[in-house]
């Protein structure tokens, strides 16, 4: 059984994970959510790898956070385009436009060599094919 000073460290120590997870939802950046709670990022990652309940929580917190961090940017992207803000319409029409996607065209010539097996090379195959349990032989017809 712990002691009463035990208890009030243990009581503090999920407070202050708490807090974290709470400030993760805000701000997911670790090192900045850390110090604003004044936890170190050692600590941190120790409670992590110790507790897998609150890496689990860390872990939805700080997607939670990027989610609210993204519908922010979004709102902002939005605003910027009813301010007919050029490079912002040019974004969300990559983004999301087929017909202003950037595209890659790629132009080549392909050669086959369509070379007669060696002897040794059949061989090979043969005891590959019969390994992966294949027993047909592709190079025959």
């Amino acid at each position: 059984m712990k002691n009463k000073k035990e208890a009030t460290i243990e009581k503090r120590k999920n407070q202050d994970k708490e807090i974290l997870t709470e400030q993760l939802r805000k701000t997911p950046i670790i090192q900045i959510a850390c110090e604003k709670c004044g936890v170190s990022r050692a600590t941190f990652y120790r409670w992590r790898s110790e507790d897998l309940d609150f890496a689990a929580k860390t872990d939805t917190a700080i997607n939670e956070g990027l989610s609210l961090i993204t519908d922010m940017a979004e709102s902002q992207l939005i605003s910027a385009i009813k301010d007919r803000n050029l490079p912002g319409i040019i974004f969300w029409l990559k983004a999301h436009h087929k017909d202003y996607k950037t595209k890659l065209e790629l132009s080549g010539k392909i050669e086959v060599d369509n070379r007669i097996l060696t002897p040794e090379q059949q061989e090979l195959i043969e005891r590959a094919m019969k390994l992966a349990g294949l027993n047909q032989k592709p190079y025959e017809k």
